[in-house]
């Protein structure tokens, strides 16, 4: 236990590269983080000095609570710390070393993996999903706490969700939708316990469809997603989502989009009733993030409709922003490289 100890204080003291003073909080905003897909430098990005001092004050409490103890919930918040200030290679580290520490740690492989995907080694956040989904136990909904509370401080994910979304989006950004496909499938059967969840899962569910020129079973998918959320009273609204994909057992289902009203918009834009340019049109504080979500779907919807120029063009936007870790901004990398 001592050694146990020793180790994690050694690990600790490696990783403060970040000390309180601001001369070096401002090269913790310069540090380079790796290279897009596209062969661009992925740094971290600018922020007001209310943002750092924030962050910066959650992450020392983190600091303070791992040299404490070591523990497997410790390290995952000191690396969760890490990501939110956008030092993702430092947060890799973090989950990397505390994989030492506790192997069978799926929670720990499902962080590392996300952050992989980050800094787009998919490869590397596959095998972690791989590892952890293997870990993980099944048929349980393990609520997953926020590093960033939504506006009514309800976590509304959880672990198993967490590891199965983030191993199926590694896939599809390979390009690798057969795979995809029923994972997300699994994800919607026995992970969505609220429409948040549902309607994350379905978006991404239907791109990976339309990928694969499934059209009959993507427009299936869509007859499913209801046009006003008032109206989901209970969860037999949502009957049949895809092959016999079913949500019925989850009577009491939350009724009303608490974080992923984007996903929401962006399949009813799919299902032709929401004008494509609402999506451009947002009360998002974040614009970059917004202009990376809603602006993948957009050019999905203009490659899905044959017109690839236009698709081009507005993937060309979303990449013009600086929300470089957003999955839409990874997408439309992904997508751009196809398309060139």
């Amino acid at each position: 236990m001592r050694k146990h100890f020793i180790s994690g204080l050694m690990l600790s003291a490696l990783l403060i590269a970040t000390a309180c003073d601001k001369k070096e909080q401002t090269y913790e905003l310069k540090d380079f983080q790796g290279l897009s897909l596209l062969g661009d430098s992925l740094n971290i990005p600018d922020r007001t000095t209310a943002q750092v001092d924030a962050l910066t004050a959650n992450l020392n409490e983190a600091k303070a609570k791992f040299e404490a103890n070591p523990s497997e919930m410790n390290t995952i918040w000191l690396g969760r710390r890490y990501a939110y200030l956008s030092d993702y290679q430092k947060a890799i580290a973090v989950f990397s070393e505390g994989l030492k520490q506790h192997p069978n740690s799926y929670k720990l492989y499902r962080h590392r993996g996300h952050r992989y995907i980050s800094l787009r080694q998919f490869d590397k956040a596959i095998a972690d999903f791989e590892k952890a989904y293997e870990l993980m136990p099944k048929g349980v909904l393990e609520t997953e706490p926020d590093g960033a509370p939504n506006k009514l401080n309800i976590p509304l994910s959880n672990t198993q969700f967490n590891v199965l979304y983030h191993y199926g989006l590694a896939h599809y950004l390979k390009g690798e939708f057969a795979k995809a496909e029923p994972i997300y499938e699994e994800l919607l059967a026995n992970y969505c316990d609220n429409l948040d969840l549902f309607v994350a899962t379905a978006d991404w569910l239907y791109m990976t469809l339309k990928r694969q020129n499934k059209d009959e079973e993507a427009e299936k998918l869509l007859t499913n997603i209801l046009t006003e959320t008032k109206v989901l009273e209970t969860a037999k609204e949502l009957t049949e989502i895809s092959n016999a994909i079913m949500l019925d057992k989850v009577l009491g289902y939350r009724t009303e989009i608490i974080e992923n009203d984007s996903y929401y918009k962006r399949l009813l834009m799919y299902k032709g009733e929401l004008p494509v340019e609402e999506l451009f049109k947002t009360n998002n504080e974040d614009v970059a993030l917004s202009l990376a979500t809603q602006g993948y779907g957009v050019a999905n919807w203009y490659l899905y409709n044959g017109d690839t120029a236009k698709a081009k063009e507005i993937l060309s936007q979303v990449l013009s922003g600086t929300s470089w870790a957003a999955f839409g901004y990874i997408a439309a990398e992904a997508d751009m490289m196809r398309l060139e």
